[in-house]
């Protein structure tokens, strides 16, 4: 028998790792957190009660509130938001469950289509609409044309276009996160309510909307807070007595410092406001226990008789509305000479070459901050999630409530709060100078999708498999690398397209913070739009409008229709 004499070397080889703790892997996400989420939002509240010379003040915070003009656009933005829930839950609560649990010719495409007005933002949507249904719009003209209207019919120029744009955009949220919670209900618990006499909608009411309380919660606030936030849809249309347009307009003047500080108050507002929704939300679900040990998913049964026909009509109906837009984009992308007619009179690629052969700067701009905002989300995100799901690291509770805010946040209010945070130099770098401020604000403003997927990936791998890497010497780096991302890539890779998906429709922060040269798609079709060259505002429109869909055609493989976790929602 051969013994080898057991030299330093080995003993190295063989000694026990060193581990680091987990507090110091934790620190950059913290910190990163701490100056570009926490600190911009504090100072953006600041603001609000200070002067410009930096002294304590409630001048503007009284003015706020004593002005009948701010008070009416509360209320405006209140109500048309909640209009906007309203409307949603009406369309993609019933779609939700024709989804989940019926069979119907086309189901696996209406499934798709559902989610697809999602690709295409506040802003460009209600171009696109205002083509097709504005005073000289296509259906006017016709209208005009063959029933002889003396006047065109008012579709969209009034609170019922913003709801109406509003709506057919933001329902498929609902949809998604129904769609996500009513897959997880246990098929035990409605048997037994129908063994109880508990039948059709007496069943729903009493079992199955209870449990989809999450999900509609989830769903219901996150189209509350986007449409407290839209500003572009209102101004479109001619409403500025909301609280996001005034702080954008407010914001962007540069004439009167009053009207400058009444912007900082409004945005602060909106923060704060966007805050209390997101608790409410909180606080109703945490009223009732939701979770089951385990859940049976209730089968899908065929549409019989006649509903067999009318739910493809109703989708194609619904969607019909809601792809109202995209023809609108196609029609002016590709027309020329546009006047007085339902249609182009004749047909060129004019637009698109210059917008991506004269003027790439958008496009190119667009990819290229959304590439590096993706990489820091990977970077900083998936940690995010590993904390929230596995660690027992302190501060997990506030790095959950920080990252939730995020996703509330209204981005006007953030694009002010960065406006405000980081004007100033710092060892001569000022970060609103520098194009880094681009893709910083949004892989702030879309981080929390990938944080949410990763999380919940985790959540479905069984610790007993980490622990047995563990236990043989791997490193929780290297038990997360070889154990489990091999079994969360998906779910990973899903949040990280849902957030470059976001990345490429923002706006509302982007469009605050852009200097010459740093234009993005969004950006561009809102000059080309205000300038009134709406062809080429078109064109790009439709550009991004592929990129968008390309992406979530993507997430829709690795995925199928149940997006609802990555919002924050999902079912019990």
């Amino acid at each position: 028998m051969r013994v080898e004499a057991v030299g330093p070397r080995t003993e190295a080889r063989t000694a026990r790792r060193v581990r680091v703790p987990g507090w110091v892997w934790a620190l950059p996400v913290y910190g990163f957190l701490a100056l570009f989420v926490v600190y911009p939002l504090v100072r953006l509240l600041l603001e609000a009660v200070t002067d410009d010379a930096g002294r304590f003040t409630l001048q503007y915070v009284a003015g706020f509130a004593t002005d009948p003009f701010y008070r009416r656009a509360l209320a405006n933005s209140l109500w048309v938001s909640g209009g906007t829930v309203l409307g949603c839950l009406a369309l993609g609560l019933p779609a939700a469950f024709l989804l989940v649990r019926y069979d119907f010719p086309g189901r696996n495409l209406w499934s798709y289509l559902t989610v697809l007005p999602i690709v295409v933002p506040p802003l460009v949507g209600i171009m696109g609409l205002v083509f097709v249904l504005g005073r000289a719009g296509t259906v006017n003209v016709l209208l005009m044309d063959f029933l002889g209207l003396a006047r065109p019919v008012n579709f969209l120029y009034g609170w019922h276009g913003v709801l109406l744009a509003m709506v057919l955009h933001y329902f498929p949220l609902v949809t998604l996160n129904v769609v996500d919670a009513l897959a997880k209900v246990d098929a035990s618990l409605e048997e037994a309510a129908e063994a109880a006499g508990a039948r059709g909608l007496r069943r729903v009411w009493d079992i199955t909307l209870p449990l989809l309380t999450p999900g509609l919660v989830s769903g219901a606030t996150l189209v509350f807070i986007l449409s407290f936030a839209d500003f572009a849809t209102p101004l479109v249309v001619g409403i500025q007595d909301l609280l996001a347009a005034q702080a954008y307009l407010n914001i962007v003047q540069f004439v009167d410092r009053r009207l400058f500080r009444m912007g900082l108050v409004v945005g602060a507002l909106m923060s704060l406001m966007a805050v209390g929704f997101l608790l409410v939300a909180r606080r109703v679900v945490a009223l009732r226990e939701y979770a089951v040990v385990s859940y049976r998913a209730v089968e899908r049964r065929p549409l019989a008789g006649p509903w067999r026909v009318v739910a493809p009509l109703l989708f194609a109906g619904v969607l019909g509305l809601a792809f109202l837009p995209h023809v609108g984009l196609l029609l002016a992308a590709f027309g020329k000479a546009w006047s007085l007619t339902p249609f182009p009179t004749r047909f060129t690629l004019e637009n698109f070459d210059q917008v991506l052969h004269l003027t790439p700067t958008y496009v190119v701009n667009t990819l290229r901050w959304s590439a590096v905002a993706v990489l820091l989300i990977l970077a900083l995100g998936v940690p995010m999630g590993w904390i929230l799901a596995r660690s027992t690291l302190p501060g997990r509770g506030l790095l959950d409530s920080v990252v939730t805010l995020v996703l509330a946040l209204p981005g006007t209010a953030i694009g002010i709060a960065y406006l405000r945070a980081f004007h100033l130099p710092v060892a001569g770098f000022t970060l609103t100078r520098s194009w880094l401020v681009m893709p910083l604000v949004l892989a702030v403003r879309r981080m929390p999708y990938t944080v949410r997927a990763t999380f919940a990936s985790l959540l479905t791998v069984h610790r007993a498999m980490e622990e047995a890497a563990a236990s043989v010497g791997a490193s929780a780096l290297r038990t997360f690398v070889d154990v489990s991302l091999p079994l969360i890539w998906r779910g990973v890779v899903a949040g990280l397209l849902f957030s470059l998906l976001f990345a490429l429709q923002e706006a509302a922060a982007t469009i605050l913070l852009v200097l010459p040269g740093w234009e993005t798609v969004t950006v561009g079709i809102f000059t080309f739009y205000t300038s009134g060259t709406f062809g080429q505002a078109a064109a790009l429109g439709v550009v991004l409008v592929v990129l968008c869909s390309a992406v979530l055609y993507a997430v829709y493989r690795l995925t199928g229709a149940r997006l609802g976790g990555l919002f924050g929602g999902g079912g019990a």
